[in-house]
């Protein structure tokens, strides 16, 4: 990856995959996870990334190849790179079965949830990569995450939990040279983008906890992706993300004691800060600990494993 919006996407696809792989060690029984965040104990070796990190990679490849979202091509790079055993969440691993088969994905989309379409958080998950790719343009990068999302989650909620992410990592990045952002001024940024949502009212929120605010309690108030929806997972990972802008390490332990839906939390967490600071300041063994990413995906980053 030779071009500048590529490495910016390889970055924050390198801290996602770390995100969701750190995450998905802390599915342990309640206690012994907040023991083990508290006593910050890392979990075994190796870390083995998710449903997360696999679609994200359709997106990185699908923006390498058209430099934009052509929705066909992701599908089909979704059904390609499906491996049920990344944890898929059942609505999405019917729809990926559905268009292997040969049905139309713009149908099965809409159709989810008796026509709602699913507004959970897999759309976000995914995104931040394409928010650092499209950095340069704040209204192209909410537009082509949109165009990612509805393909698999057209409620408008999941449109705007991608959106904010994929805004997130944009603003990131846009701010590397600069000393980061105070947190509310961050979050306001990224409300002010969205429609009228859920999404955005726990955002607003977000940015008025204060600075003292601890995981737990950030979580309590905003939610922390138990009920695997865009609006109860994006608000808190964002503020983690916003909390540690520059310091990828502090923000996956404050993403993962808020416990929930860690592997995702994480990765949207990690993606929107990788984005900004690579992976400066983290542990090496954190790395080597976290499954390898395909070599196309990261060729021409800079930043990564240095401690």
């Amino acid at each position: 990856m030779v071009d500048g919006r590529l490495d910016d996407a390889a970055r924050a696809l390198r801290g996602l995959a770390l995100g969701d792989a750190f995450g998905e060690g802390y599915f342990l029984p309640e206690e012994q996870a907040r023991r083990a965040i508290a006593d910050r104990v890392l979990t075994r070796a190796p870390w083995r990334w998710t449903d997360d990190t696999e679609m994200a990679l359709s997106v990185v490849e699908v923006l390498a190849e058209h430099g934009r979202i052509d929705q066909d091509a992701l599908v089909t790079a979704f059904v390609h790179r499906h491996d049920p055993s990344r944890g898929y969440g059942p609505s999405v691993e019917r729809m990926l079965r559905a268009v292997a088969a040969g049905a139309d994905w713009r149908e099965l989309a809409g159709a989810q949830f008796g026509g709602e379409g699913s507004h959970g958080n897999g759309a976000a998950m995914r995104v931040a990569p394409l928010g650092a790719f499209f950095s340069a343009d704040l209204d192209r990068a909410a537009e082509e995450a949109a165009r990612s999302a509805v393909v698999t989650h057209t409620h408008p909620e999941a449109i705007n939990g991608a959106v904010a992410v994929a805004l997130a990592a944009a603003l990131a990045v846009r701010g590397r040279d600069a000393a980061a952002p105070q947190p509310r001024e961050f979050l306001t940024r990224i409300a002010a983008r969205l429609d009228r949502s859920t999404v955005r009212g726990r955002l607003e929120e977000a940015a008025r906890l204060a600075p003292d605010t601890v995981p737990a309690h950030a979580a309590a108030v905003l939610g922390n992706g138990s009920a695997l929806s865009a609006q109860d997972t994006v608000p808190f990972a964002l503020w983690s993300a916003a909390g540690h802008l520059d310091d990828l390490t502090e923000a996956l332990w404050a993403t993962v004691a808020g416990l929930g839906d860690r592997d995702t939390t994480c990765a949207i967490a990690a993606g929107v800060v990788a984005a900004r600071s690579g992976m400066r300041g983290v542990p090496r063994e954190w790395p080597a600990a976290c499954e390898e990413l395909p070599s196309w995906s990261t060729a021409g980053e800079d930043g990564v494993g240095t401690a």
